[in-house]
């Protein structure tokens, strides 16, 4: 079947959704707090994307405690009937979920809700998941920012096996390193806007350390997330909140100059996607319970950017965020900002002291997005009437000032140079993207592994940005360091997702500390779909 046709799927595409009105009992270890404000809260690529017509969803309930210490670290079985119970219980359904009155979608959820449960793990303490596909799509469960091994991670380019259509998976792994992490499918969607990440299949996970430190009084965990995605023409994204701003100007002509070629030739614009609603918590702004807080409370943010596609902004009038950890990782500086801008995939923690008292919109800068449901009023315990919304003064957000002052990071034993482009519409009319000239195969899920690693070894990534689009950059089952941003060094800084501005350059660092098949690729699922992906290996 040749991808114009499924491509063109897209006609009768509609809408995906989400939701997660209450977490009920899915997580017994909830505090009532934190239930009211969290979360009450191969197949050849082409095959693939024809059986993900239908949405897929996974439910997470919360199952026995039994452990099995004799367990190796990673065990898999893909089998109909489970050996012993489980820790944890995922099933991945299309459900019926409301993110205001009357207003109603289908999408596909871990157990009916959106966001999936909020999972607490122990850091270094062993667990098996029990996870049953009800679909009739084969999917993949991702352990977005954990350092598992390869047929654990839930992605089938490094190996992982499907989740089978009406099927079941069960996995055994020790949940690292400690902090905010989360779960998502990593099915690609294509022309498919029910399949992948713009379904509901995205859930938090907090992995707690043993030695937590707590300057808080108790956390509010936010998930933001966008439905009923539909195509249209490019446009610019805009990027005039990223420092340093300064651009390449090698790779500013090379992007603007193919532009012009394909625009000359008659192409359009490559398809973008855009929203028609927009939630927290899958609840539009005004629909779900307000968090409600007391003056003079510390409350510890943690705010998961759930998107396909999108970058989110937040504010809070009258208010600040101490920034106290990214992709749950403690930042070397925290710093207090008036607004957190948050690439796809990333996740930033944060301390807002409750000094300000009124009935006030935590809500996103664009007025658009805003009024299309992304917020969530804050309410002080003695206030009431009508949520007030201020915007803030303009603010760039600069990575350097989470990191560690005058420091440098220690010399790699290599550098992997990496340049990205965008060939407009190049592909059914979408943009096909590359990696040193390269696509990621849509004839294979596993590809030729582009680089070869040697444990042990500390490797720098030289990225280089060569189109007009912000690439939120992910590498699997690795932590890495930002070195370099747009020109500036820097160290410390722990992330595993970073915003690369247009016509920019970054530097990060990891150590090849995890052996197995390992994927590098930007988080934007269009962009991810249509070639912006590679592996690595190890020797």
């Amino acid at each position: 079947m040749g991808r114009a046709n499924w491509h063109f799927q897209f006609f009768i595409a509609l809408g995906v959704t989400l939701l997660f009105d209450d977490l009920m009992g899915a997580e017994a270890a909830l505090s009532p707090t934190e239930e009211n404000t969290m979360i009450r809260d191969s197949f050849s690529r082409r095959a693939f994307l024809k059986a993900a017509g239908a949405a897929t969803a996974t439910s997470l309930v919360s199952a026995g405690c039994s452990r099995t210490a004799s367990r190796p670290a990673s065990q898999t079985d893909v089998v109909g009937k489970e050996a012993e119970p489980a820790d944890y219980t995922l099933h991945i359904a299309v459900a019926a979920v409301e993110i205001a009155p009357n207003r109603i979608l289908s999408t596909t959820t871990y157990g009916g809700n959106f966001p999936g449960p909020l999972l607490r793990f122990k850091e270094g303490q062993q667990i098996t998941v029990a996870i049953y596909n009800d679909t009739d799509t084969p999917e993949q469960l991702h352990w977005h920012g954990q350092v598992v091994p390869s047929d654990v991670d839930g992605a089938a380019e490094e190996g992982t096996p499907f989740v089978p259509s009406h099927g079941m998976r069960r996995i055994t792994f020790t949940p690292r390193p400690a902090g905010f992490r989360f779960y998502h499918t990593h099915a690609r969607a294509g022309a498919n806007l029910n399949a992948g990440q713009y379904s509901g299949q995205v859930g938090p996970v907090y992995i707690e350390s043993s030695h937590e430190p707590g300057n808080y009084d108790r956390e509010v965990f936010l998930v933001l997330k966008e439905f009923e995605p539909t195509f249209s023409r490019g446009g610019d994204m805009a990027q005039d909140f990223l420092s340093p701003s300064s651009t390449v100007s090698d790779l500013k002509e090379r992007g603007e100059s193919a532009m012009k070629v394909s625009l000359a030739k008659g192409m359009p614009h490559g398809f973008e996607v855009g929203y028609g609603s927009f939630t927290i918590n899958g609840k539009m702004l005004g629909h779900g319970e307000p968090i409600r807080v007391k003056q003079g409370e510390r409350v510890l943010f943690h705010v998961l950017n759930g998107s396909a596609t999108e970058i989110r902004s937040l504010a809070l009038p009258g208010h600040s965020f101490e920034v106290v950890a990214m992709d749950g990782n403690s930042v070397p500086t925290p710093a207090r900002v008036p607004v957190l801008w948050i690439g796809t995939a990333e996740r930033i923690s944060a301390i807002v002291e409750m000094n300000h008292p009124g009935v006030w919109v935590l809500g996103d800068l664009a007025d658009d997005d805003r009024s299309h449901g992304m917020g969530i009023v804050v309410e002080y315990g003695d206030r009431s009437g009508k949520p007030q919304w201020v915007a803030p003064p303009h603010f760039r957000w600069d990575y350097a000032s989470f990191a560690k002052a005058g420091a440098s990071a220690p010399a790699p034993d290599e550098i992997l140079e990496m340049t990205f482009a965008k060939d407009n519409a190049a592909d059914a009319g979408f943009n096909r993207w590359t990696i040193n000239g390269v696509a990621y195969p849509d004839t294979q899920m596993m590809a030729t592994p582009s680089h070869h690693l040697k444990q042990g070894k500390r490797y720098r990534i030289k990225m280089r940005n060569a189109s007009d689009d912000i690439h939120p950059i992910h590498l699997h089952r690795h932590t890495f360091e930002l070195t370099r941003y747009a020109g500036a060094p820097m160290a410390g800084l722990m992330k595993d997702v970073l915003m690369l501005g247009g016509y920019q350059e970054a530097e990060i660092d990891f150590v090849a500390n995890n052996p197995g098949m390992t994927l590098f690729h930007c988080h934007q699922q269009l962009h991810m779909d249509f070639g912006f992906m590679t592996l690595f290996d190890y020797l």
